[in-house]
């Protein structure tokens, strides 16, 4: 199960062969105060999976999946943004400039009467090319700044505008799949077992 709302974690599992059933954990992320951003987003991905396992209660043969992401620019997490406005003067600081994106990983597998949990966070530099203003301008227009944590992504309109990357970009988009392989088989499971039967199915 993925406690997460986020479409592109979802499709990078579905890309590695994994079909997980989604549960929002409906987590209020604006309480939650940690020391440093990779605390806090550690915190959240905590809480997210916590949230989901409460309501499913200890079913047997469960693996919950928790992520939450932030971009940390200035020593300053930064998630959503909540208006154009806030995209746009956002984008005005990243360009041409590095920040890190940490994304935080909690895993618990249920077995029966068993549970036993993982958390690691993943952490990603990210070049940001120099943009324009009407660059900017345009790439807040389309509307995809607003629907992710850094006002960017890597795999959709934002790859343009990004240079380069130090580190796994799965966790550019939310979710880094070496470090989850390792997470799982810490637990005792291995990442091939979570594959459906059959042929993969076509890229898109």
């Amino acid at each position: 199960m993925l406690a997460s709302a986020s479409p592109a974690r979802l499709q990078t599992l579905r890309a590695a062969g994994l079909e997980p059933e989604v549960i929002v954990s409906g987590v209020d992320e604006d309480g939650v105060r940690a020391h440093s951003v990779p605390d806090l987003v550690d915190t959240l991905a905590r809480l997210k999976a916590d949230a989901v396992h409460a309501e499913i209660g200890d079913a047997a043969d469960v693996l919950i999946i928790g992520c939450d992401s932030l971009l940390e620019l200035d020593g300053i997490g930064h998630g959503k943004p909540r208006s154009a406005e806030e995209a746009v003067a956002r984008w005005r600081r990243m360009s041409g400039r590095t920040g890190v994106l940490h994304t935080g990983h909690h895993v618990i597998w249920t077995r029966g009467e068993q549970t036993a949990s993982r958390s690691e966070v993943a952490s990603t530099m990210v070049h940001f090319a120099q943009l324009s203003e009407p660059e900017i301008a345009a790439y807040v227009a389309s509307g995809e700044p607003l629907q992710v944590a850094g006002a960017f992504t890597i795999d959709g309109r934002g790859g343009p505008f990004v240079s380069r990357i130090e580190g796994d970009h799965h966790n550019v988009v939310g979710i880094s799949l070496p470090l989850l392989r390792l997470m799982l088989a810490d637990l005792g499971v291995a990442w091939t077992s979570l594959w459906p039967a059959g042929p993969p199915r076509p890229a898109c």
